[in-house]
C-alpha cells in the first residue's frame, strides 16, 4: 500500500492514535518533506499550479540529477505526479495528498 494510500483511513492524531504502518507511511512522507530542497521544489510546484523540470533546477544551486532525486522521493511518497510533454517533465501537486495531511494533523481549537 502507498503511503498516501494509509492516511486516507488515518484518523486526525488528536483524536485517535496511529498504528504501526500508518506512522511508519506518514514519517516517509515527512521524511521527504524534512529535506529543505524538497520542501522548496514543492513550494515551487504548487505556488505555479505547475512547473517545468527545467525551471524548478534552475531555482537552485545543486546539480539536474540531484534535483531529479529530490523529484523522484516527492513522487514516491504520492506528493507529486508528472507528466512528460515533449523533451520536458511538468510536475503538479497532488491535492489530495495535502488535504489527507492538513487532516492527520487537523486539531481542535482549545476551548
Amino acid at each position: 500500500m502507498e503511503p498516501m494510500e494509509l492516511l486516507e483511513c488515518s484518523p486526525p492524531l488528536a483524536r485517535e492514535s496511529l498504528n504501526a504502518q500508518q506512522a511508519a507511511a506518514v514519517a516517509r512522507v515527512f521524511k521527504a518533506l524534512g529535506d529543505p530542497v524538497r520542501l522548496r521544489i514543492l513550494s515551487i510546484v504548487a505556488a505555479g499550479g505547475e512547473a517545468c523540470v527545467c525551471d524548478i533546477a534552475a531555482a537552485f544551486e545543486v546539480s539536474q540529477p540531484t534535483v531529479s532525486h529530490h523529484l523522484k522521493v516527492l513522487k514516491e511518497v504520492g506528493l507529486l505526479t508528472s507528466e512528460r510533454r515533449a523533451s520536458w517533465v511538468y510536475y503538479r501537486v497532488v491535492p489530495e495528498s495535502l488535504a489527507e495531511l492538513s487532516a492527520l494533523l487537523n486539531t481542535p481549537a482549545a476551548v
